[in-house]
């Protein structure tokens, strides 16, 4: 039986007693059936990774006393999301993925052929934590509001921003990813692809260079995971040994 996994935003040390999430109480207790004094692990990116036991359970309530440090805090890489909006099904299916694929932030956009145009953050933003404490990485990725498209490329940092560009005859996203390294952001747009004015607008811009995913046309979620692990193995942190 694996040990569950829970995100504490608090400081974590050893010999504290930190109280839990009514969400975690309430999987640990009615979903996982396990009871004080069951063992858990406990984390977050500032202070790694934590042995830990359940102190007290409760319907909507419950603490976990901290043991030794099992992994401290460590960089994570710098890969970011931006794609526009799915429908729900596919964008929780997409976050999920996003979250074990090791994205640090997923930016929504809207475009002008998005059938969607808002996002659930409270929602995401959960699927993003339980993706987390299953995948075992010690941080969860932002989920930011979504904005347009324009809003978003005027705010960017200025990290390099990889687009999908499909028929524009662009250079293929191993060749452009190859010797990069992170930060970096992968843009994917919406089924049926952006339309001209978008794209010209987006690769104007000197931090974007447009990329090809093959001959095959994919559904934005595939090509949103594809290109994010072409970027993990090439320039992210698949390569560390």
């Amino acid at each position: 039986m694996s040990t569950p996994r829970n995100f504490l935003d608090a400081p974590l040390s050893e010999g504290a007693e930190i109280p839990g999430t009514p969400a975690q109480a309430h999987h640990l207790g009615t979903v996982l059936r396990r009871g004080p004094g069951d063992a858990v692990m406990v984390f977050n990116p500032r202070d790694g990774e934590f042995a830990a036991t359940i102190a007290t359970l409760r319907k909507d309530r419950c603490s976990f006393a901290l043991a030794g440090r099992r992994r401290p805090p460590a960089p994570e890489p710098d890969l970011r999301l931006v794609v526009a909006v799915l429908k729900r099904d596919a964008f929780d299916w997409l976050v999920e993925k996003a979250t074990e694929l090791g994205v640090s932030a997923i930016h929504p956009v809207t475009t002008r052929r998005t059938v969607v145009d808002r996002v659930n953050l409270d929602r995401l933003s959960a699927i993003a934590r339980g993706a987390a404490e299953q995948c075992e990485r010690l941080s969860i990725p932002v989920v930011h509001p979504a904005v347009p498209l324009h809003a978003a490329l005027d705010r960017w940092d200025g990290a390099p921003l990889l687009v999908a560009a499909e028929r524009r005859g662009a250079l293929p996203l191993g060749h452009a990813a190859h010797g990069r390294r992170l930060p970096c952001g992968w843009l994917v747009g919406p089924e049926g692809g952006f339309e001209g004015g978008e794209l010209d607008d987006a690769t104007s811009r000197a931090f974007v260079t447009p990329v090809a995913l093959g001959p095959r046309i994919l559904r934005a979620e595939t090509a949103a995971v594809a290109g994010l692990s072409v970027l993990q193995a090439l320039a992210g942190d698949w390569t560390d040994t």
